[in-house]
């Protein structure tokens, strides 16, 4: 450790660390543009000069490669410093005039423009973008080309380089912000989209998945990332300051032993490529519902703002559609209503006139189904506002024409066709269970209906159970929600699951299976019947703890005494307890006898 004083502070530096470094622990600012964390600090464009004083050889030298060296005494703004920062950042205006981060630096130290002859550039040649090329990402693939005043980054022999990979890493690190990774790659730079947005945007293959994600954490996507696609770079690793990037943590599987399980797959949206006439995939701008929330959203592609994807422009006519693929008999559509678009659509028109003023929106529908509370007085305030207009029927035809979409549809209200030139449409697509939610029910051993939708053990009485014992559900994994109900549901669940974990003994109704052991033969056909896992392998031991024979065990914790196991066992060796063939008779006999009442 060294200690050394900056600014009249004393502090404490590691072996290795800048006077840059050491100044910023202490909250010093010292301007800096040839400086990244990622590449070996050069002290390039001088800017961030210090003035030693004590201690050390004195004079000016480069606080981010001057290391911190055992007493020394260290003045960042005295008059020197200041003047020494003034003179250089009137040689880099006048190279880079254009430069936006060079005309605040200079306008903050009082530089002048110099009558000297001036640049039409950005570029302050720091060589920034060059040293990340070489040393971080290995390539190498741009370099300094001319001497003295025609200096100028550029490719060896100025030709496009083949071993450029389009990473652009130039470009993150450039303080003036005029690299092009394009100007120097062969091939079409290749961008990561953003899947929380709808692919609107790129992102990069170090990111957080989506905002209040759990962990709210980033992750390194190893199928982009240059380190594991090259073996270069690395430079995540180099600036970490808590050191925790391990390129070679791999997946691994845990296992838990757990008292319940709470189910909650969510949803997919019905991909409306599937109709042809709609124009979607082949029309920029005809997106679904969920792609128009990115859009509309703060935290979205375009900050908020919404956009044509086709031009750039706020859409001054947009078209809803819903029920695109919702209540239809026949394939590929779905038969069930998905519930929530009659509303989002009506939220989707009041956040389309708050941003588009004088815009124009039409609604084309087959129902208004608007149950729960507070919700048709919603609806109506769309139509009484005149946010949107509202047209019962279907659309049969979306196509272009002059730059617009045109859409063809019916109003069965007033029996007539409509036509439509809107620049933006928005399909409502149905709503639909998640792809792999029947494997993940056969290996819970829960039921699912025809659509893939998770089955509850009874609609009224057990909404949030199923059949098998300690397994609930949540949300879009049972059916079509709304925000609200999948609260209420998720939150009926959790209070189930504690229910269940916070007892040391449980109490069940006790019409369960039961194995005569006497009789019970090995066989397990039981076994494969039971559409809970309740029936196991159960040793029979003697006194000196010799194997006599293995047997049935149904375990009373799962078992929902369905009685499958019983019609199955050969040798009527299970039966469900309180339905047993004796007391099934005795109540027949008792019935015939003229004791019961049925007489």
């Amino acid at each position: 450790m060294a200690t050394l004083t900056i600014d009249g502070r004393q502090a404490e530096a590691e072996e290795g660390q800048t006077l840059l470094a050491v100044a910023k622990t202490l909250g010093i600012d010292i301007p800096t543009l040839c400086y990244h964390r990622a590449v070996a600090p050069v002290g390039a464009c001088r800017v961030c000069v210090v003035e030693v004083t004590g201690g050390g050889r004195p004079g000016l030298v480069p606080a981010c490669a001057y290391p911190a060296l055992d007493g020394l005494v260290v003045e960042t703004d005295t008059e020197a410093v200041r003047e020494s920062r003034r003179m250089t950042l009137e040689l880099l205006l006048a190279r880079a005039p254009n430069a936006e981060v060079i005309r605040e630096m200079a306008a903050r130290f009082g530089a002048e423009e110099l009558p000297l002859e001036r640049g039409d550039d950005r570029c302050i040649r720091c060589g920034l973008c060059l040293r990340i090329c070489r040393e971080i990402i290995g390539p190498a693939s741009t370099c300094f080309a001319g001497r003295g005043v025609q200096r100028e980054v550029s490719t060896p022999y100025k030709l496009l380089s083949d071993v450029c990979i389009g990473c652009g890493a130039c470009a993150y690190v450039c303080p003036t912000g005029c690299i092009d990774p394009a100007e120097f790659c062969s091939h079409p730079l290749e961008k990561i989209p953003n899947e929380f947005n709808c692919g609107y945007d790129s992102r990069t293959p170090i990111h957080i998945p989506f905002p209040q994600a759990v962990p709210n954490k980033p992750l390194i996507d190893r199928e982009n990332c240059i380190h594991f696609k090259t073996g270069g770079c690395g430079a995540c690793k180099t600036i970490c300051p808590a050191d925790a990037i391990d390129y070679d943590m791999e997946d691994e599987f845990v296992d838990e032993k757990v008292g319940a399980i709470i189910v909650a797959t969510g949803y997919e949206i019905l991909d409306p490529k599937i109709y042809e006439e709609y124009g979607y995939g082949r029309y920029p701008d005809v997106v679904t519902s969920l792609e128009f929330e990115r859009m509309v959203s703060a935290s979205g592609p375009t900050d908020g703002a919404l956009r044509r994807p086709s031009t750039g422009l706020p859409p001054k006519t947009i078209v809803f559609l819903q029920c695109i693929g919702s209540r239809e008999e026949k394939a590929p559509g779905k038969p069930y209503c998905s519930k929530i678009c009659c509303m989002y659509t009506a939220k989707h028109a009041i956040l389309y006139k708050h941003k588009v003023h004088d815009g124009q929106a039409f609604i084309f529908y087959m129902d208004i189904r608007s149950g729960g509370k507070n919700y048709e007085e919603f609806v109506r305030r769309v139509v009484k506002e005149k946010v949107a207009t509202y047209l019962r029927g279907r659309v049969s035809k979306v196509y272009p024409r002059g730059g617009k979409l045109i859409v063809q549809g019916a109003d069965t209200l007033s029996g007539g066709q409509v036509e439509i030139a809107a620049e933006m449409v928005v399909l409502a697509a149905a709503l639909q269970p998640s792809s792999g939610v029947r494997e993940l029910a056969q290996k819970l051993r829960i039921g699912y209906d025809q659509h893939g939708f998770l089955s509850e053990a009874h609609p009224k009485l057990k909404p949030v159970e199923t059949n098998t014992a300690g397994v609930f559900l949540a949300g879009c994994a049972h059916s079509p929600k709304d925000i609200p109900d999948s609260v209420a549901q998720a939150s009926a669940a959790a209070s189930k699951a504690l229910g269940l974990i916070t007892h040391d003994r449980l109490t069940r109704e006790p019409t369960i299976g039961i194995v005569n052991i006497q009789t019970c033969n090995g066989c397990f056909e039981c076994e494969g019947v039971c559409a809970y896992g309740a029936i196991g392998p159960r040793e029979i031991r003697d006194r000196r703890g010799n194997l006599v024979a293995t047997i049935a065990h149904i375990n009373e914790g799962l078992c929902q005494g369905c009685g499958a196991c019983s019609v199955t066992c050969r040798s009527k060796s299970i039966e469900v307890q309180g339905f047993r063939d004796d007391q099934l008779f005795a109540e027949i006999n008792a019935i015939s006898s003229g004791n019961g009442r049925g007489q």
